[in-house]
């Protein structure tokens, strides 16, 4: 695309080695001697709405990467006023600054903006279409120099923006002011074979070696996740064998790594995390906790598209139906995020009550969960939450009606949104699925070897497989609907015949409030060619 005077899109989730593919593609480029490369990142503009400040600013972000790159000719360029200072307006600053830099290089320009996803959609709408006019300004003849390619980069393709065209009207289409793009790229996870080659190049700098299995385990917890790939070996070198290379990585090093970050939480995992408490990223994830077939009304394609975006959960298919977490360290992040607050209002009495040196005891756990369920589900709490939600809109309607301000309902919408989010979860569907995982979780307090949760949308139920010693315990998780219990049954055999288990449980959620309470709570066990299923009714 470069050799083609191509401008393009490059856009993936948030820590997916964006930055290092462009600044090592940059200092390639400008090594090869056929151009000249610059990397710029525009991450400080965020906040910026003003178009005229934005576009000074940019300009200053510009010089600044100038500045700091290895090439003589940028710093040069950069510790001088641009030629058409005194000309240039605001809002033509950024063209003719281009323009400038381009007329005193003796080679082409290609430039990498990172982060252009940062830019506020105000100043935004003017950056692109001064980019576009200075794309088709080089057909001009004679031609206009200006950069001979250039990418846009950041989480999102430019195609998915929507932009306020005028400030009265806001468009809902997908035009932008970028259309001279020629393609957009995003940069796909690590393979299998890619990490096994990318360890191997520890391998050749330092002699320690990995086992062919640490190499399996690592794709098991990353799924290729590019920060994932490599945070997993180092937490083994530096946290576990404090930098003695001549130690083996084997499988249980890997495992000891991804316990390691979960429970420490890098900084990387907690503004990862944080976006879970946005409604319009809890709604999806609800979703796929309960394995429903389909994500709510309420949720836009847009706002699926944003929590793949994120790199939250992947879709395993082409129409995006089945979303899932990502990578299995981050199907163990949500679940722990979304369950915190419930567990730590589990009474300690609970804890590590129900598991001795060989086994765990599932009844005994699962038994007093139905007694603890009965008396903590949400019926309470959901009424608190609708009187909450009552009393914010008769106030806001009463504020709103004193200052003769009409059209509230979005306003109520975003307002609702934030209670549902932060004041309670008790509103979530999911809520049912989260208090079980945060019991289990609060009773086995890390005693469990580990504990596997499968969720996804389309699976119409929640898989929790726990590791104990040398036993394997496994629970299904469904929402009481239409299909027959027998469905459920033989989704639970299946199950148990994955994890290697001759036991297993199924646990029914009954949310009819019109289903008396004698009828919610059951448990009934039944043999089936040898294996034993246990049904445990829950409302």
């Amino acid at each position: 695309m470069i050799s083609n005077e191509y401008y393009f899109a490059i856009h993936a989730p948030r820590q997916s080695g964006k930055t290092t593919c462009l600044m090592t593609l940059a200092e390639k480029i400008n090594s090869d001697g056929q151009y000249y490369a610059f990397y710029c990142s525009l991450a400080a503009l965020m906040g910026v709405d003003d178009p005229e400040t934005g576009m000074s600013r940019i300009v200053d972000e510009i010089k600044m990467w100038l500045k700091f790159s290895a090439v003589d000719r940028f710093k040069e360029f950069a510790c001088k006023s641009n030629e058409s200072g005194d000309i240039a307006g605001p809002l033509t600053k950024l063209p003719l600054f281009l323009n400038d830099l381009c007329n005193a290089l003796d080679k082409e320009l290609i430039v990498f903006f990172d982060e252009a996803d940062s830019i506020h959609e105000r100043p935004l709408i003017p950056f692109l279409a001064q980019l576009r006019n200075g794309y088709l300004s080089r057909s001009l003849s004679p031609p206009c120099k200006f950069p001979r390619s250039l990418a846009l980069v950041g989480m999102r393709d430019i195609r998915d923006y929507r932009f306020q065209v005028r400030p009265e009207m806001e468009s809902r289409g997908t035009g932008s002011p970028f259309n001279v793009k020629f393609r957009s790229l995003t940069l796909s996870d690590f393979t299998r074979e890619e990490i096994k080659s990318l360890y191997y190049q520890h391998t050749i700098e330092t002699g320690q070696v990995f086992e062919p299995e640490a190499i399996d385990r690592a794709w098991f917890w990353s799924e290729g996740q590019p920060w994932l790939v490599n945070a997993l070996p180092l937490a083994v070198i530096y946290d576990r064998f404090k930098n003695d290379y001549s130690k083996v990585i084997t499988c249980d090093d890997i495992d000891f790594a991804a316990h390691h970050l979960i429970l420490t939480n890098p900084t990387h995992f907690d503004s990862l995390m944080d976006r879970l408490a946005e409604p319009k990223v809890r709604r999806v994830i609800d979703s796929v906790i309960i394995g429903a077939n389909t994500l709510p009304d309420e949720v836009s394609p847009d706002d699926r598209q944003y929590v793949i975006d994120l790199g939250i959960l992947k879709a395993d298919d082409d129409n995006g139906d089945y979303l899932r977490p990502s990578n299995a360290i981050y199907r163990e992040l949500i679940i722990r995020f979304l369950t915190k607050g419930v567990q730590q209002k589990i009474p300690s009495e609970f804890q590590n009550k129900w598991m001795d040196v060989t086994k765990l005891d599932m009844n005994g756990i699962l038994k007093p969960f139905q007694t603890y369920w009965r008396e903590n589900s949400g019926a309470g709490a959901t009424a608190k939450v609708g009187e909450i939600e009552r009393l914010l809109k008769n106030f806001i309607g009463k504020i709103f009606k004193r200052r003769m301000i009409e059209n509230t309902d979005e306003i109520n919408k975003e307002i609702l949104d934030t209670v549902r989010s932060n004041v309670t979860d008790f509103s979530s569907e999911a809520y049912s699925h989260i208090v079980l995982f945060a019991f289990l979780q609060r009773v086995l307090n890390g005693g469990a070897d580990f504990i596997q949760r499968e969720c996804a949308m389309s699976l119409k139920r929640a898989d929790i497989c726990i590791s104990y010693k040398d036993n394997r315990y496994p629970i299904e998780l469904k929402i009481k609907d239409a299909q027959p219990r027998e469905n459920g049954i033989l989704q639970l055999l299946g199950y148990m015949d994955i994890c290697g288990a001759s036991e297993g449980w199924l646990v029914i959620f009954d949310k009819n409030p019109k289903t008396p309470w004698k009828k919610k709570i059951f448990w009934q066990t039944l043999e089936r060619s040898g294996d034993t299923v246990h049904i445990v009714g829950c409302w």
